[in-house]
């Protein structure tokens, strides 16, 4: 086998950063990486994906080598939209370098990560092409910023059909608060969205005896969310949390007593409850307030954990071996791919820092990068060290 190429992960970085893959359009962002990868031994398939009622995705699936065991990296090359175009200092989607920092959107979420994971297996590979045992893949999606209907689920199950079955996933959202080093997510909370729908008689505010004002009985229903404290947490989970977002009657009169009264909520959970659970107890304290509603849910991803020890130890420990600082484990923050992956493979998260992740002049320093390619090369070292 030829020697490998080095990928500098700043240029790849740059380059992936000038497609302007707002979710969910691509902008060739994929094939810039898959041109990366194809000059590395990779493997490279194309994952086109539809849905009627949602966007048409591209995804990427990569591997290099056959055996076991297989390691596989995660990630995203869609963004989120750059919002007010005039407030950003350069263009968000020039990659422009200035003062040792690279800026545009995506740089820490997550365009960023996957360039230095890409140049961290160059490196790798770097005199040991046919000494070692073992496989690397990448899962790369358009849609984790959008529904994530055509991306990550469709690519696992593609990968299950066709014999791609992985033993351990690293996904490289910007975990980190402050300083690359900071934290490794180790599982996450699940989030439920629930709507319901309070049924009642329309009439005359004048006459409310002849009518059945669905208001009083959603606004009961909605103190119980309001003031039930789900549980106090556990070792690895905040609080659960329940979150009223929307309230609406669509009732511009002020003589007429609406016939509905509507409410939004979202709840996010630990470990504790499942998305049956919760739906249920929701249920329960609804009947006890009584009358007719109606309770929509909806399940984005249960909370999961991965069990310490076994794959966040190896990468707390390279990130300690390579950084000379212990690693947070935590399961803090939002969702991510990590809930589908879980059911595939052990997975932790570990990124760059995500202080301007979404902002206006998002951007990463060179510093971080050079950092985290670096302990993603250690991680590669201490996983096949052992297997």
């Amino acid at each position: 086998m030829s020697q490998s190429p080095e990928i500098d992960a700043v240029e790849l970085a740059a380059s992936m950063i000038r497609c302007p893959s707002v979710t969910p359009a691509d902008a060739g962002a994929l094939g810039v990486l898959e041109g990366a990868l194809e000059a590395l031994g990779f493997t490279c398939h194309r994952l086109p994906f539809s849905e009627p009622g949602a966007a048409d995705v591209e995804n990427l699936f990569a591997r290099l080598g056959s055996g076991s065991p297989v390691f596989c990296f995660a990630g995203h090359t869609d963004v989120v939209p750059v919002g007010d175009q005039d407030q950003w200092k350069s263009d968000p989607f020039s990659g422009e370098v200035r003062d040792g920092v690279l800026y545009g959107r995506g740089a820490a979420d997550m365009k960023g990560a996957i360039a230095c994971f890409v140049s961290a297996v160059s490196r790798f590979l770097e005199g040991r092409e046919n000494s070692w045992l073992g496989s690397i893949c990448l899962l790369i999606t358009g849609d984790e910023e959008g529904p994530a209907i055509n991306g990550t689920r469709k690519v696992l199950k593609w990968m299950a059909d066709n014999g791609h079955e992985i033993d351990a996933c690293l996904v490289g959202e910007p975990t980190n608060p402050e300083n690359v080093g900071d934290m490794i997510k180790i599982g996450r909370r699940g989030s439920m969205v629930g709507r319901l729908t309070v049924e009642g008689t329309q009439g005359h505010a004048a006459y409310p005896h002849l009518a059945d004002n669905p208001i009083p009985r959603l606004v009961s229903m909605l103190r119980v969310l309001t003031e039930t404290s789900l549980d106090d947490g556990n070792e690895h989970f905040q609080p659960s949390t329940i979150t009223v977002t929307s309230v609406d009657v669509g009732n511009p009169a002020t003589n007429v007593i609406p016939a509905t009264a509507r409410a939004t909520f979202n709840i996010r959970f630990n470990d504790t409850h499942t998305g049956d659970s919760l739906e249920a107890w929701l249920r329960e304290q609804f009947d006890q307030v009584g009358g007719a509603y109606d309770l929509a849910v909806s399940v984005s991803g249960e909370a999961f954990l991965t069990k310490a020890g076994t794959f966040s130890e190896t990468v707390a420990g390279a990130v300690e071996r390579v950084l000379d600082v212990r690693p947070e484990l935590s399961t803090s923050g939002g969702t991510s791919d990590a809930r589908f992956i879980k059911d595939y493979a052990e997975v932790a998260e570990f990124g760059l820092v995500g202080r301007t992740m979404h902002k206006v002049d998002e951007c990463i320093a060179l510093t971080d990068l050079d950092r985290l390619t670096k302990v993603y090369i250690a991680i590669l070292e201490d996983y096949f060290a052992t297997a």
